[in-house]
C-alpha cells in the first residue's frame, strides 16, 4: 500500500505516533488510508451540506474495509462573487483546488481518494488533481439544488438576475423583485439549471469518474446519501483492482463527455474545463473537436437557461444514463471505455430508460439536429470563441451591428442599466480574459440585464471573458487571443461593424486588413490591473482561453 510510506516499519514510529494522536487505532492503520476531499463551507449553497455527504462516504469506506481521512479544500460561490472584483478569483481557484488536493494526497501518502465537489470550479479542479495523481479515485458531487417556485412556475438563480433587468425596465415592482429573490433558491445544492456546476457533474459520469446518478440526484434526496456511501465503498474496489484515472481519462472518454455536453445544452465553461483536465493526462482537445462533435450530436434535453426544465426533471426522466443510452442508438459513444464502477460505460447504461420523453427527447425527434455549443472563428477571434447556440434567440443566430466598446464589465453594466444600449448593438467587453482581467470574469449580470429588459433578441454581447452557465442570448465569450495579449478584440473601436454568424461559425470585424494593421501598429495594452498577490502570479502564468486557461508548464 502507498500509505505504508507513513505507517509501516521501524523508522515510521514517529509517523505512527502522530496518527495515534488523531485517535486512530493500530487496526485502522493496517487498512488502506482513503483521503476524503471535502470543500464544505458556510458561504456556498452547494457546499453547505457536504459534511453530511462526507460522513456517508466515510461510512462506505469503513464498510468496505478502509480507513477514511477527511481534509478540506476551498470553494467559491460564483453567484456571490458575480459582478464585482471577487469574480476575478473563481477560475484561478480551479488551480488552487487542484494543487491543494495534490499536496494533501502526496504529503500524506493516501492509497485512494473520494472527491466531493459541488459548485463550479471544485469539479474541474478536483478532476484535474485526480488526473495528475492517478490514485484510485471516485468523484461524488454534492448534487443539484431543487428549483424554486415563483408565480406558479419553477424558477432558479437566473430568474432573479433577469428580474433585476425587469425592475430597471419598469416591468416589475420592488416588492416583486424581493419576492423573486427570496423564492428561487430554496435550499442547498448546486444551482438548479444546466449551469456550469451541474454540467460538469453530469459530464463526470460520461468521463467514467463518477457513479451513475452523480450529476442529477438532488442534494436533498436520500438517494444522494446512498450514492455517497456507494462511492466510499467503490474506491476500495479500485484500490484492489483498478481502474485508475489514467486508464479512464483517455481521448475517447473526453469525446464521450463532449457528446453528452452537446446533447444536454451544457455550459460554455466546459470548453475551458475539459481541455484543462485532459491537459493533466497529456490529451489534447482542440476547439475544433467541439464543433466536429456538435455537428453529429443531436440536442436532446433543453434545460434552464435554454428552457423551463431543471436538473430534477432530468433526474426524473432517467438521468445522464438515459441520455447516454439514447445517444448510443446512433453509435455516438465509445461504450467500451472503463469507469469507476469497474464496468464499461456501455454496461453502466444498458438498463437505462427515458421515463419522461418531454424532458429527454428521442434521437429521432431531437430538440435540434446539432449540439448546443458552437466554436466561432474569424478575424475577431482567430483562436476561437464560444457560444451556447441552443440558448440564442433564432433571430440573433445571424446578426450585424455597431460595436459598443467597454474596457471592463462595470462600464458595460452601467451603460445597459442607463438605457444607453440600443436594439441592434453589439456590446463588446474586453480586458476581461484570463490574463487581462485577470481571472476571466463571468458576465451573468450584463447578459441577464439584457434578457430582463427584453433586448436578448436584439443585442449581442461579446467578450474575451466568459459567461455563466446560466447566461442566455447571443453571448459569445472566450474570444482569443484576448485583448491583453494583443488580440484583434483590443483593436475594435466604437461604431465598428461586427458580424455574428453562428450557423456559419464565424465572428467577423468588418474592417480591411490594412486598417487592422494600422491599428495593431499603434496598439498599447492597458496597465496591469493587479500587481501583487495570487492574481498577479496567476496572470503571469495563465495561458489562453483557447487552450483551457491552464498554467504554463515552464517558467
Amino acid at each position: 500500500m502507498i500509505s505504508d510510506q507513513v505507517k509501516t516499519g521501524l523508522e515510521r514510529a514517529p509517523h505512527r505516533s502522530l496518527l495515534y494522536a488523531l485517535g486512530y487505532t493500530p487496526e485502522e492503520l493496517k487498512r488502506p488510508l482513503v483521503g476524503i476531499a471535502n470543500p464544505q463551507n458556510e458561504i456556498v449553497p452547494g457546499h453547505l451540506h457536504l459534511d453530511r455527504l462526507a460522513e456517508a462516504v466515510k461510512a462506505g469506506v469503513r464498510m468496505a474495509g478502509g480507513t477514511p481521512i477527511e481534509f478540506h479544500t476551498i470553494a467559491i460561490c460564483d453567484g456571490i462573487a458575480m459582478g464585482h472584483q471577487g469574480m476575478k478569483y473563481p477560475l484561478p481557484s480551479r488551480e488552487l483546488i487542484a494543487d491543494s488536493v495534490e499536496a494533501m494526497a502526496v504529503a500524506h501518502q493516501f492509497d485512494g481518494l473520494v472527491l466531493i465537489p459541488s459548485c463550479d470550479k471544485s469539479v474541474p479542479g478536483m478532476l484535474m488533481a485526480a488526473a495528475r495523481l492517478n490514485l484510485p479515485t471516485v468523484v461524488v458531487s454534492g448534487g443539484p439544488m431543487l428549483a424554486g417556485r415563483y408565480g406558479g412556475e419553477d424558477a432558479d438563480l437566473n430568474t432573479v438576475f433577469e428580474a433585476v433587468g425587469q425592475f430597471v425596465a419598469g416591468k416589475i415592482s420592488a416588492a416583486q423583485l424581493t419576492a423573486v429573490e427570496q423564492s428561487v433558491c430554496p435550499g442547498c445544492g448546486s444551482c438548479s439549471g444546466m449551469f456550469t456546476a451541474n454540467t460538469m457533474n453530469c459530464l463526470t459520469e460520461a468521463l467514467g469518474m463518477a457513479l451513475p446518478g452523480n450529476g442529477t440526484i438532488p442534494a436533498v434526496h436520500a438517494d444522494r446519501t446512498r450514492l455517497a456511501k456507494r462511492a466510499g465503498a467503490q474506491v476500495m474496489a479500485l484500490i484492489d483492482v483498478g481502474p485508475r484515472p489514467w486508464d479512464i481519462l483517455t481521448r475517447e472518454a473526453f469525446e464521450n463527455a463532449i457528446v453528452l455536453d452537446m446533447a444536454i445544452g451544457g455550459s460554455t465553461n466546459t470548453v475551458l474545463h475539459l481541455p484543462a483536465i485532459a491537459h493533466e493526462v497529456g490529451v489534447e482537445l482542440p476547439l475544433d473537436l467541439f464543433n466536429a462533435i456538435s455537428a453529429r450530436t443531436p440536442y436532446l434535453a433543453k434545460l434552464s437557461p435554454a428552457g423551463p426544465l431543471h436538473i430534477q426533471d432530468l433526474n426524473e426522466a432517467g438521468g445522464v444514463s438515459a441520455v447516454l443510452k439514447e445517444l448510443s442508438r446512433r453509435g455516438l459513444l465509445h461504450l467500451e471505455r472503463p469507469t469507476v464502477t469497474g464496468r464499461t460505460l456501455g454496461h453502466n447504461i444498458a438498463e437505462a430508460q427515458i421515463l419522461r420523453p418531454e424532458v429527454i427527447h428521442s434521437i429521432d425527434d431531437p430538440q435540434g439536429p446539432t449540439g448546443s455549443i458552437a466554436i466561432l472563428r474569424g478575424n475577431l477571434a482567430p483562436e476561437g470563441a464560444v457560444v451556447k447556440a441552443a440558448a440564442v434567440a433564432p433571430e440573433m443566430l445571424v446578426h450585424e451591428g455597431p460595436a459598443r466598446v467597454f474596457n471592463g464589465e462595470e462600464k458595460a453594466v452601467q451603460a445597459i442599466f442607463g438605457g444607453e444600449v440600443r436594439p441592434g448593438d453589439v456590446i463588446l467587453i474586453r480586458y476581461e480574459g484570463p490574463r487581462g482581467g485577470p481571472g476571466m470574469r463571468e458576465m451573468l449580470i450584463p447578459t441577464s440585464a439584457i434578457a430582463g429588459m427584453g433586448l436578448d433578441a436584439q443585442v449581442a454581447l461579446l467578450t474575451d471573458g466568459r459567461f455563466s452557465g446560466a447566461s442566455r442570448g447571443a453571448a459569445i465569450g472566450h474570444i482569443s487571443p484576448e485583448a491583453a495579449e494583443g488580440g484583434p478584440i483590443g483593436l475594435v473601436e466604437e461604431g465598428d461593424r461586427i458580424r455574428v454568424d453562428i450557423p456559419g461559425r464565424r465572428l467577423s470585424l468588418l474592417l480591411s486588413e490594412a486598417e487592422l494593421a494600422q491599428r495593431r501598429a499603434r496598439w498599447q495594452p492597458l496597465p496591469a490591473r493587479v500587481a501583487k498577490g495570487y492574481l498577479a502570479r496567476y496572470a503571469a502564468l495563465v495561458t489562453s482561453a483557447g487552450t483551457g486557461a491552464v498554467l504554463k508548464s515552464e517558467w
